[in-house]
């Protein structure tokens, strides 16, 4: 027989606080997983009340963590999704409610039928278990996610990176404490202790313990999760997000929905990195929109007809030639690419050469264009005249989301209450057995 070692991650003997932590979100999860909807609802409006109410100390705790980054040079885009304000603590109040409203998947029937022999078979929803979900400097992911995890059932363990401790710690506590005011466990929401990536190593490591992981942040935490772990990941992307505008479009409304896509929210992965633009209509649609990003005080990053185009309408000042690296980049800033295409297959092909899978945004008046694009393009979402910034859970009337998954298995796009579950088959029978009647 084969002899298996066990790693320190998984030696349930091992003395070790993130193991500890995870031991004690199993016994919660086991505790949550068969509580009707009322309690669980409850126990979120709970939540929702104390945020509100506990506000002042949030906001005390968060601006410790955004004098730090500003001290370290931290980036401004990085500082704002840092930052924890009164009205951004309200409106995660707001999208626990939201949460709340939303139907509870568990049990949910997914299909069933009898079978000809008789026996009832049903796939019915059912929580995934303990969740960890390893994240970057944005708090209010500590509370979507514990509010989505709850309603789903399940115990969650949140690793926030160190730059967002304060702010995590504190949001954890309110959370805590107002989930077991409410009758439910407090272990079914909880700060993994450590800020070093030992921690993060070891919650990779927790196989048997932890049913899934779901990284959120850049490129490079999501690649050392996914390569490094050992738990089944549920892989989020970046947002190398595109606006393909075509021939034929209506001018300004391309023009909004450029400047709402890239300027409105730069530092969140559905803004658009990339602007493509069909040369039918460049020289025709190009001027006004590198005046309006620069008015926007983005800077463009453009190929040569694009910073022809800048020097002819006397709009160069904040257009620079464009380096291979611009295609692939997420800027998370006033920034972006921009390219002319000869063709729509060209604006796709050039999608699928540098895209991240996330978003991209086609804006033409043509149906067959836009049918051709959606087919062809192969992300999670595809606009059709309308903003890469709706690819969110609350947009899409999700509720708040665990993040937006990028990979093709399990889960897809904005991951909601549904994608938060598993399913189990429930086979009811009476007295069957394989190959025989009942009562024969």
């Amino acid at each position: 027989m084969t002899s298996v070692s066990t790693s320190p991650a998984t030696d349930r003997t091992a003395p070790s606080p993130v193991l500890e932590c995870a031991r004690r979100a199993r016994g919660a999860a086991e505790a949550l997983a068969p509580l009707p909807r009322a309690a669980k609802d409850a126990a979120l409006l709970a939540v929702a009340d104390a945020l509100e109410s506990r506000a002042a100390e949030i906001v005390e705790a968060n601006a410790g963590d955004v004098a730090r980054a500003r001290e370290t040079g931290t980036s401004e885009s990085v500082v704002d999704r840092l930052t924890l304000t009164p009205e951004r603590v309200r409106a995660m109040a707001s999208d626990v409610r939201d949460v709340v409203a939303l139907p509870d998947p568990v049990g949910e029937v997914v299909r069933g039928s009898t079978l000809p022999n008789g026996i009832d078979l049903r796939q019915v929803r059912v929580p995934l278990g303990v969740v960890g979900i390893v994240y970057e400097a944005r708090p209010n992911v500590t509370v979507d996610a514990a509010a989505l995890c709850v309603k789903s059932g399940n115990a969650v363990l949140l690793r926030g990176s160190s730059s967002a401790y304060a702010s995590n710690r504190a949001l954890v506590a309110v959370v805590r404490d107002a989930v077991a005011g409410a009758g439910l466990p407090a272990d079914a929401v909880q700060l993994v202790p450590g800020e070093s990536r030992d921690s993060v190593r070891e919650l990779m490591r927790a196989r048997g313990l932890v049913d899934v992981l779901i990284p959120r942040g850049g490129a490079s935490l999501i690649r050392t999760v996914v390569e490094e772990s050992t738990v089944p990941v549920i892989e989020t992307g970046t947002g190398n997000c595109h606006v393909y505008v075509d021939a034929g479009a209506d001018l300004r409304m391309a023009l909004d929905i450029l400047l709402n896509s890239k300027a409105q929210r730069p530092s969140v992965c559905n803004a658009a990195e990339t602007l493509l633009v069909h040369e039918d209509i460049a020289a025709e649609f190009l001027p006004p929109a590198l005046a309006a990003l620069a008015g926007a005080g983005v800077t463009v990053h453009g190929d040569e007809r694009v910073v022809a185009a800048a020097e002819a309408a006397g709009t160069s000042a904040r257009v620079v030639p464009a380096t291979a690296e611009d295609w692939e980049t997420e800027y998370l800033s006033y920034d972006i690419a921009a390219a002319v295409v000869p063709s729509l297959d060209a604006a796709v092909a050039h999608i699928r050469e540098w895209s991240s899978g996330h978003t991209e945004a086609i804006v033409t008046s043509s149906q067959s264009s836009a049918r051709r694009f959606t087919q062809l393009v192969d992300s999670t979402t595809v606009a059709v005249n309308a903003s890469t910034r709706f690819t969110d859970g609350s947009e899409f009337g999700f509720g708040a989301e665990i993040g937006i998954s990028t990979q093709k298995l399990h889960a897809r796009g904005p991951m909601g209450l549904p994608e938060m579950t598993s399913t189990k088959y429930v086979v009811t029978g009476d007295g069957h057995v394989r190959g025989g009647v009942p009562g024969s």
